[in-house]
């Protein structure tokens, strides 16, 4: 891990700017596009979605982030079905402003592919796009790795086209695609159970892990 990377758990304060930064880093994306495709509600859609998850993260999962807020990762623990956030379906439809049906769409399609046992759902990774290639992604991705040996529990996330090979780094395989109807393609990626953090594939320093990446939990 790059020393120079402070990571800390998030505090509740801290919710409103992980929402925010996690949107910074997805709104250019054709997930994004999907999402929202009307540009001028698409930044505060996001935001406004983003942040019923990212609170409900500090009551199910767990967010750690730089404490320069420059990067972020969110995941949730799913020992046993978790319920949705509160009076999701109100502030769904209040935070996607008509956009709804989308995010229940992509609802739908994740949950099919969504593991029943027990798991650690990594649902967003993003660093800000000002601060990339330098070290923040690594130090995320390699804090992550590191706390999921110590719980011994497989892993599941879902990345854009692209982000596949960082998180084979990272010790995860290809899953089975997600098509989007007239967007793009999302990939489930697994990570199995173990304590050997060695068994992962080796980072190569070459090749930067630092462009943004962002999953999308819904």
């Amino acid at each position: 891990m790059n020393p120079a990377v402070r990571i800390r758990p998030a505090r509740w304060t801290d919710k409103n700017a992980v929402a925010a930064l996690i949107a910074d880093a997805l709104h250019p994306t054709p997930l994004a596009a999907w999402l929202v495709p009307d540009p001028a509600q698409r930044r505060q859609v996001l935001t406004d979605v983003l942040g019923i998850w990212v609170e409900h993260a500090m009551f199910f999962g767990d967010i750690h982030l730089t404490d320069d807020h420059t990067a972020a990762i969110v995941g949730f623990h799913r020992y046993r079905p978790i319920p949705p956030p509160a009076q999701y379906r109100i502030r769904l439809t209040d935070a996607a402003a008509g956009h709804a049906s989308r995010f229940d769409l992509l609802d739908s399609l994740m949950s099919l592919k969504q593991p029943t046992e027990p798991h650690y759902h990594l649902a967003f990774l993003a660093v800000r796009t000002d601060n990339q290639n330098a070290g923040r992604g690594t130090a995320m991705l390699t804090h992550h790795r590191s706390r999921l040996d110590r719980i011994d529990l497989p892993a599941w996330a879902t990345v854009p086209s692209g982000g596949e090979d960082l998180l084979t780094r990272y010790g995860y395989t290809p899953r089975p695609a997600i098509a989007l109807p007239d967007g793009p393609t999302l990939h489930p990626m697994r990570r199995n159970a173990h304590r050997d953090s060695g068994s992962a594939m080796p980072i190569n320093p070459a090749r930067p892990v630092d462009n943004r990446w962002q999953g999308f939990h819904v």
